[in-house]
């Protein structure tokens, strides 16, 4: 898996694709705990679920009906007062939550994501898979371990998010952010 802290920086830089009067605080909030959700299946580990069962890591909780699930449900939770905002609030909560098994198929450890899970559990990565993969124990992932793999974050998800944010923000300036 890719660290949390890299799920959240992707949440962060897809905050700036979306319209500033729409991305709230709360809005962001809730785009990066999506980001970061789809790993509370990890604690399956600690009570026996195997790696490749439906509950297991990176099976159902990754799979992008999870990802559709859990952002409307926080879309009605959070945005039912206001329904000019739904849509646009939605899509970001998908994004940011599908975006979490995008990048743990980019890993080079684990069985691959099962994003099409329920429907078809198999667990795919993609083909180019430069980033290593994060130690799930704390204790590891703050070692030299741990120092690689933010370097290799760094490098292929962090670098690319200031990229996304780079862009997104001079096409602001040039005036190309007016929808009709």
């Amino acid at each position: 898996m890719a660290s949390a802290f890299s799920h959240a920086i992707v949440a962060s830089a897809l905050a700036s694709a979306f319209p500033q009067k729409v991305m709230t605080r709360r809005l962001w909030f809730a785009g990066v705990f999506c980001s970061i959700l789809p790993d509370i299946d990890s604690i399956g580990f600690l009570h026996g679920v195997p790696y490749d069962s439906f509950w297991g890591h990176r099976g159902f909780t990754h799979s992008l009906l999870f990802a559709l699930l859990l952002s409307a449900l926080l879309t009605y939770a959070l945005f039912v007062k206001k329904p000019e905002l739904m849509f646009v609030s939605f899509l970001y909560l998908f994004l940011s939550a599908a975006s979490h098994g995008v990048f743990d198929a980019i890993t080079n450890g684990g069985l691959g994501v099962a994003f099409f899970s329920p429907f078809n559990t198999t667990r795919y990565f993609l083909p180019f898979r430069p980033v290593f993969v994060s130690p799930i124990s704390i204790r590891r992932f703050f070692s030299g371990r741990g120092l690689q793999v933010l370097a290799s974050e760094f490098r292929w998800i962090w670098l690319p998010s200031v990229a996304f944010v780079s862009l997104v923000t001079c096409i602001r300036k040039l005036g190309f952010n007016r929808v009709g």
